[in-house]
């Protein structure tokens, strides 16, 4: 088995493209981790605003 640095050109492209394909891959996990994690944290803030939003005393005029 020859070095990388000794592969032929077809070799290294196709080593480089799925180097990129299992980056890509990464990259999409975690952004659609970071996604979930988003989704959470907006609902916990939807969540609060709406109990603030009832606890807060009406004020009526009279």
């Amino acid at each position: 088995m020859l070095p990388p640095f000794c592969a032929s050109s077809c070799q290294s492209t196709d080593w480089r493209h799925k180097h990129q394909k299992r980056k890509l891959e990464m990259l999409r996990f975690w952004r659609d981790g970071i996604e979930r994690q988003l989704a959470a944290i907006n609902a916990a803030i939807s969540t609060l605003e709406g109990q603030i939003e009832r606890d807060q005393p009406t004020v009526t005029q009279g």
